[in-house]
């Protein structure tokens, strides 16, 4: 059986096959890798409250799919 290239697959290939193959640790390694390199979240700290999540304007506004920054 031939091993897919999956520096070639796009990301919602790679999650399909990783999904469709769970036993495949090649895959896995290989998404992990690519959700690192495309780091399309935002890091915070953890909140104190709710009302904190307003001082993460940048995370408000990718929740809201106002980020010109989304990928995909």
């Amino acid at each position: 059986m031939n091993r897919p290239n999956f520096q070639t697959m796009t990301q919602r290939e790679l999650q399909a096959y990783v999904l469709a193959h769970r036993d495949d640790q090649d895959a896995f390694y290989a998404y992990v890798d690519r959700l690192h390199r495309d780091a399309t979240w935002v890091e915070m700290p953890p909140l104190r409250s709710l009302g904190d999540v307003e001082n993460y304007t940048e995370f408000v506004e990718q929740i809201r799919g106002g980020s010109a920054s989304d990928k995909d």
